[in-house]
């Protein structure tokens, strides 16, 4: 077959700009082949070179004396929780794909993170995920919804790793490009980390797992476009397929291996496959390979040399092996009935050497491919956005205040982003491994068992992309200090994050003057928590044709309990304790789902947040919860301080009476989402001290009323039983899917 010939049309389709090309010229002292093309096109690609965001990034916090391995240097980041044990996790997105092919799209997203994890040498513990859709009216929306979650649900439990937490919004501004966020957490003794640098001039290179297809060809660059029906249709082809029981026997097979000594170096084939592994090791290494294409395994005939390279099919990974020990390599995957083959060796010219049945179809110096190294990297001009102005010019009082508190609360906690997402949870198996605490037990973080040990661990994914859409800087805060309250009143101690940045077309002035404040304030609200962030993921070219979906920057946390006895749950207990609210009341309703949604209001602010108490609060509670001073705590967030008291009325079946005094709107006092409050629940003999305290710290203090057996009482006045509610709750999504 003749290679088209490079032209400048062609150079544009491979997404590459002329300076670009100039460049490549310049690293091979030559024009490219059409392979090469290929390779220069995935690997200088937004998903995989980050050319847009790499200085902005830098406004993370990325040190801590606990941090193991740091972003940027492998997989996965990994922290130390002590008694020599460390845990491994990221986030990462799959948003195209998902939004080309539902099922498949998510299933391998979730795929790609459990690798990423144990190619660190952890075993994957939990997974966790961050869901955004279109709004649930839209048959279509219905369709990709379903798809999403089925495909989560296929790949997770059929591998056998619970999934046990996750977030779940509708938008209008997410239809035509849902977002599909997948996290995942692993634990591993500090001996037991794996390293992804090929050393060893001479060592093999293994390839191992399934064979290579044509699926999920050009991938990486397929994520950095934006998406339309037209490339949508064309892009079918790039979105992967999964086999979770393969990925299984994938992640035994190099757990055994790592732990006899034999890898050199291991690294997962995830976005642009073959080359990105080859020259993602290399490069660490500061080495080269000489890979000879015609010995990959292959489950389609006359496959080129681009392809080959290019493919993201799944479950495979890349190892470089000690001279002389191949046969245990080979041993080990024939147990667990998989192929290992060796493509290659590694070399000390740096050069990444692809050969094709004795023809050399590529030959680059790695570290001109990689991130940090010869990738290009911008900085994006940008500017306030537009619509900022309409936010500007919000005015409360035009606002009518609540008739009904009651039919107020009846229509909010049946809207699909604060009702119940059971349809969503039961499709996922949450105990396989049982190393899930908190199935029957709810608590505002997930809590999983660190095995052998007394300590556990709390995860969360948050972020509400309205708050974002505000105010970038004060809703990019919002998301971290929501993600440490979550483990806060789970019990934990934060200890680290990833973040997964979903935005819109990164040379849209407007979109990255979001993606540049967002990033800001979250690096901001990490450092106040000494939470510091250990990797993740960007994604640009979130669009449809009415423009981008809301900034979303979904914050993936982590904490510690170093006793599982320290766990604090979200439900009341018994009839008579006492309810107290923790944190400033204020006039506010902005950017709440009561304003956006039942009054119809699409700009406004970001609800009131202040950075300092949110911290001192946090710190306060978490004594607290130490202390055994209190028996519940449910963090105040979406629908505002009723919702948040319905919802610690339902896993115990236990109702409220209260009656607080309202000096401020109506509307604001209940449905209002100021930031920095959390729903306690303490025995009465407790409420003197526990009020004392509170003063010392100078933590606002509110007594709303007390639990109850069942009943919900609000100002006098009977709702019913806390059971009536909890179905509205339970079954107002189910209903609008059965339409």
């Amino acid at each position: 077959m003749v290679e088209p010939a490079i032209t400048p049309e062609l150079v544009q389709k491979h997404n590459l700009t002329p300076d670009e090309f100039a460049r490549v010229k310049e690293i091979l002292g030559r024009e490219p082949s059409y392979t090469e093309l290929g390779i220069f096109s995935v690997m200088w690609s937004e998903h995989c070179s980050y050319k847009n965001t790499r200085p902005v990034l830098k406004l993370f916090p990325t040190k801590s004396p606990k941090i193991l391995v740091g972003a940027g240097e492998e997989n996965a980041g990994i922290i130390d929780i002590g008694d020599g044990l460390a845990i491994a996790f990221k986030i990462e997105s799959h948003n195209h794909p998902s939004a080309v092919e539902p099922f498949q799209g998510a299933a391998t997203g979730v795929g790609g993170i459990i690798r990423d994890i144990f190619t660190m040498g952890a075993r994957p513990v939990c997974a966790v995920n961050s869901l955004r859709f279109g709004e649930l009216s839209n048959p279509e929306v219905r369709r990709l919804f379903a798809g999403v979650v089925g495909g989560i649900a296929h790949y997770g439990n059929c591998f056998g790793i619970p999934t046990i937490a996750g977030e779940v919004y509708f938008d209008k501004s997410y239809e035509g490009n849902p977002l599909v966020n997948a996290f995942c957490l692993g634990v591993l003794r500090h001996d037991q980390i794996a390293r992804g640098a090929a050393k060893g001039i001479g060592n093999p290179v293994f390839y191992v797992g399934p064979a290579t297809g044509r699926d999920g060809l050009a991938g990486a660059a397929f994520a950095s476009q934006d998406l339309t029906e037209e490339s949508a249709e064309q892009q079918r082809g790039a979105v992967q397929v999964g086999d979770p029981f393969m990925e299984k026997l994938v992640l035994e097979a190099c757990l055994e291996l790592l732990a006899t000594g034999v890898v050199a170096g291991i690294q997962d084939m995830g976005a642009a496959g073959i080359i990105c592994s080859t020259a993602e090791m290399s490069a660490k290494g500061n080495v080269g390979m000489h890979i000879d294409l015609e010995k990959v395994p292959t489950r389609q005939q006359n496959m080129k040399a681009w392809e080959l390279l290019l493919s993201e099919s799944q479950e495979r990974m890349l190892m470089v092996v000690e001279k002389g020990r191949e046969a245990e390599v080979v041993a080990v995957f024939e147990k667990w009935d998989l192929s290992a083959s060796t493509i290659g060796y590694v070399t000390d010219d740096g050069m990444l050497n692809f050969h094709m049945n004795g023809v050399l179809e590529a030959s680059i110096p790695a570290y001109e491919l990689v991130l940090g190294g010869g990738a290009p990297q911008y900085t994006r001009a940008y500017k306030e956005p537009a619509y900022f102005a309409k936010i500007n010019s919000f005015d409360l009082s035009t606002v009518s205040d609540t008739e009904d508190i009651k039919a107020t609360a009846e229509a909010l906690i049946s809207l699909p982003n604060i009702a119940s997402k059971r349809w969503v949870y039961t499709q996922y198996d949450s105990m396989v491994g049982a190393a899930n605490t908190s199935t029957n037990d709810p608590s505002d973080a997930a809590v999983v068992l660190a095995k052998g040990t007394g300590k556990a661990l709390a995860v969360t994914v948050d972020c509400n992309s309205k708050y974002v859409f505000a105010n970038p800087k004060i809703g990019g805060m919002i998301a971290v200090a929501e993600a440490a309250r979550n483990i806060v009143c789970s019990g934990g101690e934060p200890i680290g994050v990833t973040n997964c940045l979903n935005f819109g077309n990164p040379y849209d002035p407007e979109v990255y003057y979001q993606f540049v404040h967002a990033v800001t304030g979250m690096g901001e609200a990490c450092k106040k928590f000494n939470t510091p962030v250990t990797g993740g993921n960007v994604s640009f070219y979130n669009q449809n044709p009415d423009g981008p979906v809301y900034p979303t920057p979904t914050i993936g946390m982590v904490g510690v309990l170093d006793d599982i006895a320290q766990k604090m749950t979200m439900h009341f207990k018994e009839a008579g304790d006492v309810i107290v609210l923790i944190g400033n009341q204020q006039n506010d309703i902005a950017s709440s789902e009561y304003l956006h949604k039942l009054k119809s209001v699409s700009h406004s602010p970001a609800p009131y947040f202040n950075l300092d108490e949110e911290y001192m609060m946090q710190q306060f509670l978490a004594n607290c919860i130490k202390t055994k001073m209190v028996k519940s705590a449910h963090d105040i967030s979406e629908g505002g301080l009723m919702i948040t008291l319905l919802e610690s009325g339902f896993a115990g079946d236990k109702g409220f009476d209260v009656s607080p005094v309202v000096t401020i709107r109506k509307d604001a006092y209940w449905f209002g989402e100021a930031q920095g409050r959390v729903v306690l629940s303490l025995s009465a003999e407790k409420l003197a001290a526990f009020t004392a305290l509170a003063n010392e710290n100078n933590i606002p203090v509110t007594t709303l009323g007390a639990v109850t057996d069942n009943e919900v009482i609000v100002n006098g006045s009977n709702w019913g039983s806390i059971n009536s509610w909890k179905e509205k709750y339970d079954t107002a999504i189910e209903k609008m899917i059965q339409g």
